[in-house]
């Protein structure tokens, strides 16, 4: 069972296995958007080792009603909600409009005035710092497929084992059948804020 130091030593390893199935050659440069807030420093690690431009797709998950902490749903930027279960939007009217409000907080702290980045025709790396549901990434990969990339990469350096996504690509550094909760392959998982995405996402664009 692999177990990382922290976020920057699993996007270190992250990166070379993304590498390898992203490689540098002419044309439209890469994206790598990062699941905020968790996936932000292992995207750093990954964008810089394929020589991407770096940037997030901003998602939220939607609770259940009366449990706002059980997961239901996701929804990201102004793309469709996905829901989990069999759930749908009309058991979730609230909850997906409070998910919508935090969604367009985020967007103006993390990008301000500057517009989401154009994925059309370009290969899109999705990152995460972990799998566990997949309805986050689900519900990225739902709004990426709207913008016409040309190929979409999910890729985590670990993932509960069998879940579905609608990727090109998904790559897994780790899929662990005792997997319980992300936090537990990592030595160190500290909560991240709002300010510790933002400046990793200016760092990067200043180096």
């Amino acid at each position: 069972m692999t177990i990382f130091a922290n976020r920057d030593d699993a996007g270190r390893q992250l990166a070379e296995a993304v590498a390898a199935q992203v490689p540098k050659h002419p044309g439209p440069v890469p994206l790598v958007l990062a699941l905020p807030r968790g996936g932000v420093p292992v995207a750093v690690r990954v964008a810089a080792r394929i020589g991407a431009e770096l940037d997030v797709v901003i998602v939220r998950k939607i609770g259940e009603p009366g449990r706002p902490e059980v997961g239901a749903g996701a929804i990201a930027e102004d793309g469709p909600p996905v829901f989990d279960r069999g759930f749908g939007p009309e058991d979730f009217a609230e909850a997906v409009a409070a998910a919508r409000a935090e969604v367009g907080r985020r967007t103006r702290a993390y990008r301000g005035d500057r517009p989401a980045p154009d994925p059309t025709g370009r290969e899109v790396v999705v990152v995460d710092d972990g799998l566990a549901t997949g309805v986050t990434a689900r519900a990225a990969i739902a709004w990426l497929r709207g913008r016409h990339p040309a190929r979409v990469v999910f890729a985590a350096p670990v993932c509960a084992p069998g879940i579905p996504l609608d990727a090109d690509t998904t790559i897994c550094l780790s899929e662990p059948a005792g997997f319980r909760a992300v936090g537990q392959f990592y030595e160190a998982f500290g909560q991240l804020t709002d300010a510790d995405v933002e400046q990793a996402l200016h760092g990067f664009a200043h180096t």
